[in-house]
């Protein structure tokens, strides 16, 4: 995972006909997850309509804290456990919208949040079985 990860980044399922339709640059993150280069929430929003495409955020916030001082490797980890968090509800992205470091007792921690966001046609959002059957399709077509 890169070690880029801050306020504002935004991590995309591997979509290679969407990266490729928008001119975006990504590096390989987590699995199936990208981080977009170069991009925050609102010119990936302008590009998306720009294609025709709608750019969905979901208000609904995921937080994961941990101890110690914040790092890369801290941050990266707790990415880790946000991914798997939001597994479940099927969005093809996620944009980290803060890294907040703070103290307990003189102890130092974190907390790191994001928001679902998810990419499609439709301007009405798709159900979890459609987006899932929607992820089925993409990754059958990359083989």
């Amino acid at each position: 995972m890169p070690a880029t990860v801050q306020v504002g980044t935004i991590l995309m399922k591997e979509w290679p006909e969407m990266t490729q339709l928008l001119g975006l640059e990504s590096e390989p993150c987590s699995g199936q997850w990208s981080l977009l280069k170069l991009l925050d929430g609102v010119t990936l929003d302008r590009k998306i309509h720009a294609a025709g495409w709608n750019f969905f955020f979901i208000a609904a916030e995921v937080k994961v804290m941990f101890w110690g001082s914040v790092g890369a490797v801290k941050i990266q980890n707790a990415l880790q456990r946000i991914l798997a968090k939001v597994k479940p509800q099927r969005f093809n992205g996620l944009e980290v919208t803060g890294i907040v470091a703070k103290r307990f007792l003189g102890v130092p921690y974190a907390v790191v949040t994001a928001h679902s966001r998810h990419v499609q046609q439709s301007c009405y959002l798709d159900s979890a079985e459609a987006r899932q059957g929607s992820q089925h399709d993409a990754d059958w077509a990359q083989g």
